[in-house]
């Protein structure tokens, strides 16, 4: 447990600093600046076939679309990062270094995701009406956030360890990208062709963002979704799957990737990056 609980206080120091760098504190301002003003400007829609505004059924939309890019995009660029500059290579050196290493990741990365979910839920409980959280909606709460985190960061880590170079990141972004579009965050699926809302019910993001409406929306509200329901035994169900995907995947790759690393690959990568900058 030792390394564990190394791993865990590098992630407490990790977070730490990204709330005292300027840098970290604007990554964590400027997709909220820019998911609540598109909230904002969608207040006065309203969901097809109701008068509820589109823009308080897109917040809790937006709360499961942060988890799921912070499992998936964030896990993949640290590792990347981590990846060029050596930090995955002197975590290799030391004993249970990989261990300590890949529990403070996930340390960080589920911080940084609360800090994001926090500045987007305060303030956009003033600029929009009808979100609310019951009883079970905590209930949700209690079995969605680990489940959906077990969903992505797995995943997000096999995919970074297929890359080591920080530019191929528009590789994974764009696919994430593209996910969001068809997953009925900020409208409902239900508008989409047939085979569209298929391919978005096989994705762990459009069952985050599902989650989520669960959480802060009326019952109500279940009408315009698919099936008339929040259908939380196939949200836990396909979400499960993803994570035990993410599981048999990831230690699979992260093996052979640090298998890989050396001092010659990490030099030759810096090698790479200096040129670049030259030119």
């Amino acid at each position: 447990m030792t390394p564990i609980r190394m791993g865990f206080r590098r992630g407490w120091i990790e977070i730490r600093h990204t709330l005292t760098n300027g840098t970290d504190l604007w990554s964590y301002l400027f997709p909220a600046i820019l998911l609540l003003g598109t909230v904002f400007f969608m207040r006065n829609s309203t969901v097809p076939g109701t008068s509820f505004s589109l823009g308080a059924r897109t917040l809790p939309s937006v709360f499961g679309m942060g988890m799921a890019m912070g499992g998936l995009m964030t896990t993949a660029q640290q590792l990347i990062m981590d990846r060029e500059d050596g930090t995955l290579l002197r975590a290799k050196a030391v004993p249970s270094g990989m261990t300590s290493y890949l529990a403070g990741k996930v340390v960080l990365i589920g911080g940084m995701t609360l800090v994001g979910f926090l500045i987007q839920l305060i303030p956009g409980l003033f600029l929009v009406d009808g979100l609310s959280v019951d009883a079970g909606g905590w209930l949700t709460l209690l079995w969605l956030i680990p489940v959906g985190f077990a969903a992505t960061l797995p995943l997000g880590a096999a995919i970074g360890s297929l890359f080591d170079d920080p530019r191929n990141m528009a590789l994974v972004v764009l696919p994430i990208f593209g996910t969001i579009a068809i997953s009925g965050i900020f409208y409902p699926i239900s508008g989409l062709p047939g085979w569209l809302q298929g391919l978005a019910q096989i994705l762990p993001m459009y069952w985050l963002g599902l989650g989520m409406r669960s959480v802060f929306l009326p019952d109500s509200l279940a009408a315009v979704e698919i099936g008339h329901s929040w259908r939380h035994l196939e949200t836990f169900g396909v979400l499960t799957g993803w994570a035990i995907l993410g599981l048999v995947l990831a230690p699979i790759l992260l093996r052979r990737m640090a298998a890989r690393e050396s001092g010659s690959a990490v030099e030759a990568r810096r090698e790479r990056a200096l040129s670049r900058v030259g030119r």
